[in-house]
């Protein structure tokens, strides 16, 4: 998580085997933030900072009204910057009013890291460079998706465990052979995906699954292998108790795919892409960032962005004396810890009065992050997403 004046910007990688529907996911996220019903209700507007890859992922939106499946991609490790910029405000003082905001916009960086590297072994030592600077690029996420594919269990009905640990051993060992090129001196890393969450992509081809379902079908039959990958994610990072792995789980499904038609507007979880991205590192790392346990250079990487969210949460000013990313970045050390407590706790109808009394001023940031704690819970609520207690 880092904030500077003009974004509070969050990465996200996602993993997932090749046909898993990372592709898909991707262009079903973006290309229905450019529906003209999502642009109306909406706060913000999303932006692919890239041009073309903003006009190739809603090509292959609008492909998929027309029943095309986007076509996949291979070995091709890529980002994709999206920018979630607030609207104004039809009220002119409002707008004045925001310039205190402890930052104007939400970025998020969406990196796709390919299947196929973690399938099958690299073609040579070029492409073996590749994987290793693709992997390297990822690692300043906060949240990593790791894609459990809906149609892989389906068609292992009753004996999903040949699926999920193959899966789930691939992965394990793909990140083994990262090990002593991620590792300079093998000293564990500082920066890392620390909270790695299980998704089931594809999730309509199973709609008698709720997350509960999917957890259970996950431990039961494959609760060792989870546990293998966990150590070994441990063994790449420093503070392994700032880290959570296979402890939250997500519903995932692009569109509801029929054999004559795609059905776009049935998802499932996708509008909670945003809400995990900006919040669930906030609510998180703030716990792990003020134990005694952990040290002191990770700490103040984990706590680094929490304080100017916060202020965005709460309506606080920050007036920066000094360079802005600098003081914002840092901002989490000097405010209170019961300011921090009171925004990283609010929740139910705090949280609601919170989302009413912003909209009403038209505060269009805060109105927007405290919705997306709210959605965070209604998830929860409709048994599409699990969190963490940790």
């Amino acid at each position: 998580m880092r904030v500077t004046k003009a974004a509070l910007e969050q990465h996200i990688a996602v993993f997932g085997e090749s046909g898993s529907g990372k592709t898909v996911m991707l262009s079903s996220f973006y290309g229905a933030t450019q529906e003209p019903q999502y642009r109306q209700r909406s706060l913000f507007h999303v932006l692919a900072d890239d041009m073309g890859q903003g006009t190739r992922l809603h090509q292959n939106y609008l492909g998929m009204k027309s029943a095309r499946v986007p076509p996949a991609t291979r070995f091709a490790a890529t980002s994709y910057p999206f920018s979630v910029r607030m609207k104004d405000a039809p009220d002119a003082k409002a707008n004045k009013a925001s310039k205190g905001k402890p930052f104007d916009a939400l970025r998020l960086v969406w990196h796709d890291y390919p299947g196929e590297w973690f399938e099958s072994g690299v073609s040579g030592p070029e492409e073996a460079q590749r994987r290793v600077d693709a992997f390297m690029s990822l690692l300043t996420s906060d949240v990593a998706l790791l894609l459990v594919d809906g149609q892989m269990l389906l068609e292992n009905a009753g004996q999903e465990e040949r699926y999920l640990k193959s899966m789930l051993a691939n992965f394990r060992n793909g990140l083994l052979s990262l090990k002593d090129d991620l590792l300079k001196d093998g000293k564990p890393l500082v920066d890392f995906p620390r909270i790695w969450i299980m998704a089931l992509s594809k999730s309509d081809l199973l709609p008698d699954m709720d997350v509960f379902g999917f957890r259970d079908l996950l431990v039961e039959k494959a609760g060792g292998d989870l546990v293998e990958l966990q150590e070994v994610i441990a063994g790449l990072v420093e503070a392994d108790e700032a880290l959570s792995v296979g402890e939250d789980f997500v519903l995932l499904s692009s569109a509801k795919f029929g054999e004559e038609q795609i059905e776009v507007t049935k998802r499932v979880g996708m509008d909670l892409i945003l809400p995990l991205a900006a919040m669930l590192p906030f609510e998180r790392h703030l716990r792990w960032g003020q134990s005694k346990q952990i040290p002191a250079k990770v700490a103040e990487g984990l706590i680094s962005g929490v304080g100017a969210l916060s202020a965005a949460l709460l309506e606080k000013k920050i007036k920066p004396a000094g360079p802005a990313g600098a003081v914002l970045n840092f901002v989490g050390r000097v405010l209170s810890k019961e300011f921090l407590d009171e925004a990283v706790k609010a929740s139910g109808d705090k949280l609601k009065n919170m989302n009413s009394e912003a909209m009403a001023k038209q505060n269009y940031l805060t109105a927007t992050l405290t919705r997306f704690r709210m959605d965070l819970d209604r998830g929860e609520e409709e048994q599409v997403l699990l969190r963490s207690v940790k």
